[in-house]
């Protein structure tokens, strides 16, 4: 029993360290990633708002503003009416564009234009003045500027993670930067470095009021968009996401602070994690890369949509957009800004940014702060050792309800962190749930039974399967090697038996030899008896192996007993058959025996030997030389205190040299409240 436990515990710390390497980050395991980001999708959706946040609105470049005002790109005169109308018809508060705008619009023609009056039309003075006159109404750019100045406007732009062998890093003008980082901030801080970025026309970019990047290096290896960075890095300057500046943009926030969490040294501390950025009075939760979880509302249309051409042709709700935060963006699928999102596999990008937006005003970011490693680390150890004490002491059904129990536990809190905005590890631990349930599962079925198995091809002729299942709590205990031990043996036999069998047939007489021997059988198994063997119409039977027994003499007695009121009963059907009566003797004598696997290379038998079983043997037969059932000796008869007996005489048997006394019990017990006899 104990080499099986110390296994068992060795193969459940091995397990418990294949997930703490994960946790620990020396490898990262893939399918346990996957399995964080699922179990991360369903209690986002388990918990989903599902209600219209109507602070933020999305105008929309949907297919039917395209079919209705062009193909995309629309020209910048359109865009700056578009402006134009947010602001001054609708009275919005701030507007971001999800998009960038990196080329000069030459849609109105004003290029070809001028390469005539360079050319062929140089000398045509009309032509000439004309131009110049309709020259501002064609530099749709420079009106589109003008249209940006003095307004709440955020532009969109990108970082480059990466660049391609050949490609520009630097494509238009970046807005603004948050701050200069200090060296040693950018080297020790986990921020997303970029390394190229495409921003927008310098004569828009300045004359918004800043910029906002809109990609995301950190989607997961899904492609789903579950973190997105507020800030990253370029050329040692700290830039804003979109969703952040256009945050920043409505509470006209001037700053936007990093709180950074060092060991509490002067100048040379090595730890430095940042855990949140502040915004006025509003603290966003980051994780050490300057990203967040989106905070999901739900799926698509969780924040108000107005096509695009209702805000050209002033068409829209004025109610709608008084006061409001707005984005611009498309869910167009020609124009390729469809993400993969937890709560539905294709949504616009541009509610992306809305989602965070809304959750830093409600303030629903969730957070994953640096501690919930040790939490993780922890919680993996607890889990390991309390099922590995506690598993191998429980039935499988009992195993299973514990363990459903103990999974339901680890869910129930993860929930209730996560409605506090925290985010515990939930995939590991369920794991080693698992894993460890079927372990112990397997082990108990393959080992454990395989160790019952053999036990029971051991003594399963001998003993009844209770006394199996015992044993196989510690089968190495229990072997058919020889030993001595103190023990009581049973000998009973049927009176008269040759001349019954003479006067039946021999079928009636097998059955006559069955129905008799079976109850017997029960009896002794009843009372934890071994059967030795069946000698034709005797049974030979011990009690204190291949269990140990500390009351062997008591329960061979109460067998004794109870198998002469057993034929008592079988007396009555055997006479309903036309059987003759049947009567049986039966002998006990209790002391040191030899017991265990005997016999030659052709058969083996598991039995006992010594003067004390030859003793028992002979006590049977004197049974009949004076009438009574029941023979003990004065060593059995020692040990039942409470029964009383009668000496019977001082015989000398064969094989022995001194008398010994033999005994009948005549007496019920009278100082225990045992089983009647």
């Amino acid at each position: 029993m104990q080499l099986q436990r110390i296994i068992r515990l060795v193969l459940n710390a091995l397990i418990l360290c294949v997930l703490l390497i994960d946790t620990s980050g020396l490898y990262k395991y893939p399918f346990i990633k996957q399995l964080e980001n699922w179990t991360y999708d369903a209690r986002l959706n388990f918990t989903l708002p599902d209600a219209i946040d109507d602070r933020v609105v999305i105008v929309d470049i949907d297919e039917n503003s395209l079919a209705r005002v062009g193909r995309w790109p629309w020209g910048r005169d359109q865009l700056a009416t578009m402006v134009e109308n947010l602001f001054g018809l609708y009275q919005a508060d701030v507007v971001g564009f999800d998009i960038v705008f990196a080329e000069k619009d030459q849609s109105s023609g004003l290029e070809q234009f001028e390469q005539l009056a360079r050319t062929t039309l140089k000398n045509n003075t009309e032509y000439l003045n004309e131009l110049e006159r309709i020259r501002p109404e064609l530099m749709l750019d420079d009106i589109f500027a003008q249209s940006l100045i003095g307004k709440n406007v955020v532009l969109g732009y990108y970082f480059k993670t990466r660049l391609q062998e050949g490609e520009s890093g630097e494509t238009g003008l970046l807005p603004p930067a948050l701050a200069k980082m200090d060296t040693q901030w950018i080297e020790r801080l986990p921020i997303n470095k970029a390394a190229g970025y495409g921003g927008n026309l310098g004569i828009l970019q300045t004359s918004a009021r800043s910029g906002g990047y809109f990609d995301n290096p950190f989607v997961d290896a899904d492609g789903v968009f579950r973190r997105v960075p507020l800030i990253q890095t370029y050329d040692g300057y700290l830039f804003a996401s979109l969703a952040l500046a256009t945050t920043q943009a409505h509470l006209a926030a001037s700053d936007i602070d990093l709180v950074v969490e060092t060991d509490g040294t002067q100048g040379d501390s090595e730890y430095y994690a940042l855990e949140s950025l502040i915004v006025n009075d509003f603290r966003i939760p980051v994780d050490a890369s300057g990203a967040v979880f989106v905070p999901y509302r739900g799926p698509q249309g969780s924040f108000p949509y107005i096509p695009a051409y209702k805000i050209l042709n002033g068409e829209a709700d004025k109610a709608q957009l008084e006061g409001k935060i707005v984005m611009v963006g498309t869910s167009a699928p020609g124009l390729l800004d469809l993400r993969s999102t937890p709560v539905q596999n294709i949504y616009p990008g541009v509610e992306v940014h809305a989602n965070i937006i809304s959750g830093i005003l409600d303030n629903r970011i969730k957070h994953k702060p640096a501690w919930t490693l040790g939490y993780e680390f922890v919680l993996l150890v607890v889990i390991a050792v309390s099922m590995a004490l506690l598993l191998p002491l429980f039935s499988p059904l009992l195993a299973a309800v514990a363990t459903l129990g103990l999974a339901g536990l680890v869910t129930t809190g993860t929930l209730v962190a996560w409605n506090s905005n925290l985010i515990l590890p939930l995939a590991s631990p369920l794991l080693l749930i698992v894993l460890i349930f079927m372990f112990h599962m397997t082990y108990g079925f393959f080992i454990e039974s395989r160790g019952k198995r053999q036990l029971a091809n051991l003594f399963g002729h001998y003993i009844p399967p209770e006394l199996v299942d015992e044993m196989s709590k510690s089968p190495q205990e229990y072997s058919l090697e020889g030993e001595n031990r103190e023990m009581t043996v049973l000998f009973s036999d049927v009176r008269g038996f040759t001349s019954i069998s003479e006067g039946m047939d021999p079928k009636q007489l097998t059955q006559l030899m069955n129905a008799l021997l079976t109850p017997m059988t029960r009896v002794i198994h009843k009372h934890r008896g071994t059967i030795d063997k069946y000698m034709g119409d005797a049974i030979m039977s011990f009690w204190g192996a291949p269990l140990a027994d500390p009351e062997h003499a008591r329960h061979a007695l109460y067998a004794a007993m109870e198998m002469i009121e057993e034929l008592k009963i079988m007396q009555a059907d055997f006479k309903q058959r036309g059987w003759p009566d049947v009567n049986i003797g039966i002998g006990l004598n209790t002391g040191n025996m030899n017991v265990g696997n005997m016999g030659s290379e052709f058969r083996m038998a598991y039995t006992v030997l010594g003067d004390a079983v030859n003793l028992g043997s002979r006590l049977e037969g004197l049974t009949k030389n004076y009438g009574v059932n029941i023979i003990v000796s004065e060593t059995t008869k020692t040990e039942i205190p409470e029964y009383v007996f009668r000496e019977l005489d001082l015989v000398r048997v064969k094989g022995k040299n001194e008398p010994v006394a033999i005994f009948e019990r005549t007496g019920r017990y009278f100082r225990t409240n045992r089983p009647p006899g």
